[in-house]
């Protein structure tokens, strides 16, 4: 009899802490399987008009995805094409999913905006 080993990736999100800065970022921690969508929404400081996403791998280094000016891409990375869709609506949070999360997406998201 075979075992299986079930993996699972965790997102973890760091929210804004009570200093100046305003940025929401929703859910505080997201666990989902491999293959089953993963989405982060952000609310950038009001009056800011852009909005960035990092990627912190465990033991890697801080790495940029997406950044938005005035709701629209700015700057993206190839890792980003290939793995993750984002969106910054002018009537709703910006979002980032990853819609079919593997191990290796294990990491801590976070936006910010300026």
């Amino acid at each position: 009899m075979g075992t299986r080993l079930v993996c699972c990736a965790a997102f973890c999100l760091l929210a804004a802490g009570s200093f100046e800065a305003k940025v929401t970022q929703t859910p505080g921690h997201l666990v989902k399987g491999i293959g089953q969508k993963a989405k982060m929404d952000c609310i950038p400081q009001e009056g800011h008009n852009f909005l960035y996403w990092y990627q912190l791998s465990q033991n890697k280094e801080l790495q940029f995805l997406i950044s938005f000016q005035f709701k629209r891409i700015f700057d993206q990375t190839e890792m980003y094409k290939e793995r993750f869709s984002a969106e910054c609506p002018s009537d709703s949070p910006c979002s980032l999913e990853i819609p079919s999360p593997q191990p290796g997406d294990s990491a801590l998201y976070f936006c910010a905006s300026s």
